[in-house]
């Protein structure tokens, strides 16, 4: 399998759960920004644990691909995910967070970030950390 292919195979089934996981990242997504955490939630889709962000939807529960995590900018920044010259061109390609999720999508090959429309679950842009 190409590594093209492995890339479209994580995208399809994540795009598979996300009806799954929409209302509650909506609600997460509103209580960060309305309870002053941030104005940048990020959601972190990954197959594995993690020590980042606070986990909102295990996939062993649902008997999904992807567990979720909650966290935001100020986080990524914090761990050194996001370094301090790349934050204000990721607030430039940031999408309004009462329309879109932005999804840090976590495999084996690597990580990126998606921005993701609430009414169509489709990947819509990509802001690469290089």
């Amino acid at each position: 399998m190409s590594h093209t292919d492995e890339v479209k195979l994580y995208l399809e089934t994540l795009n598979k759960d996300l009806p799954l996981y929409k209302e509650s990242i909506i609600e997460v997504s509103k209580d960060i920004r309305n309870e002053g955490y941030s104005e940048y939630p990020i959601f972190i889709a990954t197959q594995m644990p993690l020590d980042l962000g606070e986990q909102i939807i295990d996939r062993d529960d649902l008997g999904t691909s992807w567990s979720i995590y909650a966290s935001t900018l100020e986080e990524f920044a914090e761990k050194g995910v996001i370094v301090e010259e790349k934050i204000s061109e990721f607030k430039k390609a940031w999408k309004n967070p009462a329309t879109h999720a932005c999804i840090f999508l976590i495999t084996p090959l690597g990580a990126s970030f998606l921005f993701i429309p609430f009414k169509k679950h489709k990947i819509d842009y990509n802001f690469n950390l290089n």
